[in-house]
């Protein structure tokens, strides 16, 4: 099901949406009312007018396939006093639930929370919403010290990946080991990134050790994405063009998520870095080219690139049938 998001705190739907949620709540808690203007100041505030309660906020909505209006909404809170970002508000309608709506949401304030640069993320629920409360430990969030000591009042928090920009030296540290195997698992996960199966991981490690002489010469950027235990769970390349009328342009390649961490928004973090960089640093222009009909051409439209053109049985898949490839480009600034 193809949930469409977007991200607007004046949306005439929202206050419908947060309503709903704060009524509910209040019902929950023992303390029912039966319209907005009974709920405690603070939420009727946001119910009545979540353009100015949410000003420093991102608010998410998710709009099912076929319908004109959002069903449900999250909201991600700016982080202050350097506290991390915390997820609230997660509502989805009675009547479109069970349709993956919710997951949708959450992955999509994750993947703003990453992109943000944020360490961590935290939420808080209440003891007895069991559904929900799955729903945050299959992403990864685990129960941690109380900071809000109402009673059945549960805290959590998710660790993000922390995206590093490598060294020559990083580089050459991390080639036979976590690198290669980045390289080895996507193309055993079928992805075309240049390589046919089996690759051996003396191979994989050779291309980095290549990839390490690029940096140091300044041609390529690397960032890798360490998990809470410190293995590397991703990677991306930024190469600049070396032909004098083509300064102004990179090319985003071999952006590699292992399997094992896919679902989190990391692969949307490590483009967003790699963009950054590329803008601070004077490019105008980014370009790419991946697999037609792949999953990662999902993640490069979601985030703002555009296709050029296709260009059938470009390059073999690592079982050696040739695929058609898609070009995307992206304008910076």
């Amino acid at each position: 099901m193809n949930v469409t998001i977007e991200e607007n705190r004046s949306h005439p739907r929202l206050p419908d949406l947060l309503a709903a949620y704060h009524l509910l709540n209040q019902a929950e808690k023992g303390t029912p009312v039966t319209t907005v203007a009974g709920l405690p100041a603070v939420y009727r505030a946001e119910a009545e007018d979540p353009a100015t309660a949410f000003a420093a906020d991102t608010v998410l909505l998710a709009t099912p396939p076929g319908d004109d209006l959002p069903a449900g909404c999250v909201v991600l809170k700016a982080p202050y006093e350097g506290r991390a970002p915390e997820i609230k508000r997660l509502w989805v309608a009675p009547e479109a639930r069970r349709k993956g709506i919710a997951q949708a949401l959450m992955t999509a304030a994750l993947r703003r929370a990453a992109a943000s640069g944020a360490a961590a993320v935290r939420l808080t629920v209440w003891n007895w919403r069991e559904e929900p409360l799955a729903l945050y430990r299959r992403l990864g969030f685990e129960t941690v010290a109380s900071w809000d000591e109402r009673p059945d009042l549960v805290c959590l928090e998710k660790p993000l990946d922390a995206v590093e920009r490598l060294t020559p030296e990083d580089v050459r540290a991390h080639a036979s080991a976590g690198l290669a195997a980045l390289l080895v698992d996507a193309v055993d996960g079928g992805a075309s990134v240049g390589f046919l199966a089996p690759l051996e991981p003396a191979e994989a490690a050779a291309w980095w050790t290549g990839v390490a002489d690029e940096t140091e010469r300044g041609v390529r950027d690397v960032w890798a994405a360490q998990g809470p235990d410190g293995r590397l769970v991703g990677v991306v390349t930024l190469v600049r063009a070396g032909a004098a009328n083509g300064r102004h342009r990179g090319e985003i390649a071999r952006l590699l998520v292992h399997r094992s961490a896919r679902g989190r928004g990391l692969g949307y973090r490590l483009l967003a870095t790699a963009e950054a960089h590329a803008a601070a640093t004077g490019l105008t222009l980014l370009v790419l080219d991946t697999q037609t009909g792949s999953p990662a051409e999902r993640l490069y439209r979601g985030a703002g690139w555009t296709a050029a053109g296709t260009i059938p049985d470009f390059a073999a898949d690592p079982a050696g049938v040739p695929r058609a490839t898609t070009l995307y480009y992206k304008r910076l600034g």
